[in-house]
């Protein structure tokens, strides 16, 4: 059986998108084996087995690889699997799922490993984690657009959804990543994950949800 003119036309994306994942992954190996300063395209795209010039032709620089990576491994949306806003449904079902798969996120090897990497590199070069601290926020992170969507809805009563989205990650990753990161802490088991996920979600509820919005 013979491929349609539409087959034939998306055989260059996904050969295009199976080089960009080889080199994604290329990359998160040689960062975590080498350190950001001791790779180079060069090696990545030996790794990955294409030319340099296919690695710059998916990414302008380092950097810009970098921050993807980065931003693919903490943005659930990137990946398909980020939570979605449900008028009909409860806000603390919703924001505990939300929770539950950043939880579940922070307790990935590669993840931790990688974010290491970037605070190492970071330390040395301010100028450098202002950059991928401006890359990776050119896209609202997921947590932000659920906010803002409750918001709008008349759920929240957030003036600044940024703000809002920050104070919630810095209360789940003071227990679930700077101790992992910093300090060599074991990553939370799941009933440890449990309590900071409601304990998070909670609070949160307890500081912007509107009262008339409260649903069983």
């Amino acid at each position: 059986m013979g491929m349609d003119s539409n087959d034939m036309s998306d055989i260059p994306q996904r050969l295009t998108d199976r080089k960009r994942a080889a080199i994604v992954n290329a990359a998160v190996e040689e960062f975590i084996a080498a350190g950001y300063d001791a790779t180079s395209m060069d090696r990545i795209a030996a790794r990955a087995g294409v030319s340099k010039r296919t690695v710059y032709n998916h990414f302008e620089s380092k950097e810009a690889l970098f921050a993807a990576i980065l931003h693919r491994l903490w943005d659930a949306s990137e990946t398909g699997d980020a939570a979605v806003y449900d008028a009909d449904e409860p806000l603390r079902a919703q924001l505990l799922a939300l929770l539950t798969r950043k939880l579940r996120l922070m307790n990935d090897e590669a993840f931790l490993s990688l974010a290491r990497v970037a605070i190492a590199a970071g330390i040395h070069s301010p100028e450098r984690a202002r950059d991928m601290v401006a890359r990776i926020g050119e896209r609202e992170e997921d947590v932000t657009v659920w906010i803002r969507k409750a918001a709008a809805d008349g759920r929240l009563a957030v003036k600044d959804p940024v703000f809002a989205g920050q104070q919630l990650h810095g209360i789940v990753k003071g227990f679930a990543f700077w101790p992992q990161v910093t300090m060599g802490q074991p990553p939370l088991t799941k009933n440890e994950q449990k309590k900071v996920a409601e304990a998070a979600a909670d609070m949160f509820l307890a500081r912007y949800e509107r009262a008339a919005s409260k649903r069983s």
